[in-house]
């Protein structure tokens, strides 16, 4: 090493102790403790090191044509297409997320396509449950809305969604999809638009009656409001455009996705004040935390007294006797 060098090693080390004795940086080793007159290897080249498997974010674009419920997307307009390309690289970067997401669509996806169908409503609009839930049926957010579709109390006693302290039937995938149908459906009514009804299903159809009218506007896309309901519409149809095509943006193939989950009802009558769900898992050869996920909507870890419907894991033809024991009441 040459003299100079060597000089200014020795000063950068008594330099990086004197801060080390200050507390300002942390023990790390020095690099010059290594240092030769050798120049450094040169850096691995593609070919030499490991290939990158994941693209980047860059290689993915929006096209430049969307619809939704069979509307155009208006892309052309340079905010609406920022707006929509935020939510697009938002949703690519959080890769892991995204990825279970598209998994769960396969098992909730299903019941929501079916009862959309049999009203009569798009089948674009399972795609809010993504983005209100994450498919989560338990999902509970500080306003206090609850399940799936994200129903606060006030609106799913509206379409008498039970909710009391033992059972909660927000929570419920086919009796929420059913209130929710009922919904949109009255929201596309009143403003004629499925943007519009999607951003009242938000922030309700007052507030966004308030702000078209003082805005003088009857296009959601124009319409400026709270961040979150700005977000909101834009973030529903990048789930479409992303989760339809889940091979292409993410990796996933469709036998990936979670299937749906093979249960019955049955009925279970209660004759004495309560009986713990253990018990009633046991009779149905299931176990307590398979019957809580099976069924959200109970609050309790009991059933109180009277008669209810729950779900189990479907049972074989050659049930057990104990199985077959239990639909009778006691």
């Amino acid at each position: 090493m040459q003299p100079g060098k060597r000089e200014g090693v020795v000063r950068m080390r008594q330099g990086v102790r004197l801060l080390m004795a200050a507390g300002l940086i942390l023990a790390v080793p020095l690099a010059t403790d290594t240092m030769s007159d050798q120049p450094p290897p040169p850096a691995p080249t593609k070919e030499e090191g490991q290939p990158r498997t994941k693209p980047f974010l860059s290689t993915y674009r929006l096209p430049d044509n969307l619809t939704f419920a069979g509307a155009p997307v208006p892309v052309h307009i340079w905010q609406v297409r920022e707006r929509i390309e935020y939510e697009f690289y938002r949703f690519l970067e959080s890769e892991g997320d995204s990825i279970l997401l598209a998994k769960r669509t396969g098992r909730c996806f299903p019941p929501a396509e079916r009862q959309l169908a049999e009203a009569g409503l798009p089948d674009d609009l399972k795609y809010i449950l993504l983005v209100e839930s994450k498919c989560i049926s338990a999902a509970y957010s500080r306003a206090k809305a609850s399940g799936p579709w994200q129903f606060i109390p006030s609106t799913g006693r509206m379409f008498a969604l039970e909710n009391n302290q033992w059972k909660d039937n927000r929570r419920d995938l086919e009796l929420s999809t059913e209130a929710a149908v009922k919904y949109l459906k009255k929201l596309h009514d009143l403003f004629g638009d499925w943007y519009l009804a999607m951003a009242a299903y938000n922030a309700g159809e007052a507030n966004i009656q308030k702000s078209m009218r003082e805005q003088k506007v009857t296009d959601y896309w124009k319409l400026h409001y709270v961040t979150e309901t700005m977000r909101y519409v834009p973030r529903i149809i990048v789930s479409k455009e992303i989760f339809s095509q889940p091979e292409r943006y993410l990796g996933i193939a469709k036998a990936d996705l979670y299937p749906p989950l093979n249960t019955e009802v049955v009925t279970v009558t209660i004759k004495e004040s309560q009986r713990h769900l253990a018990s009633v898992a046991a009779q149905y050869g299931t176990y307590f935390l398979e019957l809580k996920l099976l069924n959200p909507e109970i609050r309790k870890d009991y059933l109180p007294r009277g008669t209810h419907r729950i779900k189990i894991p479907r049972r074989d033809e050659d049930c057990p006797t104990t199985c077959l024991k239990a639909d009778v009441p006691r």
